[in-house]
């Protein structure tokens, strides 16, 4: 298998559609949430809502970056989630992340071998390859804590 294929359907795995690591995925966690659920504070935990933009600011960096564009994303910014205050909003946050995340498979699958072993941006921040699986780790490590939150909602 293609490495671009391999880290496409780990990207997919997590994101969309895949069972084999987790037993979920993103897209199966969020579509049965409320807007009021994913808003619902627990303890000192980051809502479902606020997980939900945090990964989604990292995707869409990425495909900014895929598409050319410069590396604008910081950590400083990825839980700058605007408010959910509806359904609607909630709607548009979850329906841009699936969004986000069709394209930004789509961006990885469509990858040359060559281009994933290149430098990411600049050199001190490694390959695309090391970024694209940094963000796969980072997902099942936000989707854990989404399925542990959804145990905890009333």
């Amino acid at each position: 298998m293609e490495v671009n294929h391999y880290l496409a359907d780990r990207l997919e795995e997590v994101l969309i559609n895949g069972k084999w690591i987790s037993n979920t995925n993103f897209k199966e966690q969020l579509l049965t949430l409320s807007w009021t659920q994913a808003v619902q504070k627990i303890e000192s935990c980051n809502t479902i809502a606020d997980l939900t933009f945090h990964i989604n600011y990292y995707i869409a960096g990425l495909i900014s970056v895929l598409n050319g564009g410069a590396l604008d994303i910081r950590d400083t910014y990825s839980f700058d989630a605007p408010p959910i205050t509806s359904e609607q909003d909630w709607e548009d946050l979850v329906n841009k992340f699936y969004l986000d995340a069709e394209v930004f498979i789509e961006q990885v699958r469509n990858m040359t071998t060559e281009e994933i072993r290149s430098d990411f941006v600049d050199k001190k921040y490694g390959t695309y390859w090391k970024n694209i699986d940094a963000i796969i780790e980072h997902c099942y490590y936000h989707l854990g804590q989404i399925v542990l939150l959804r145990k905890r909602l009333h």
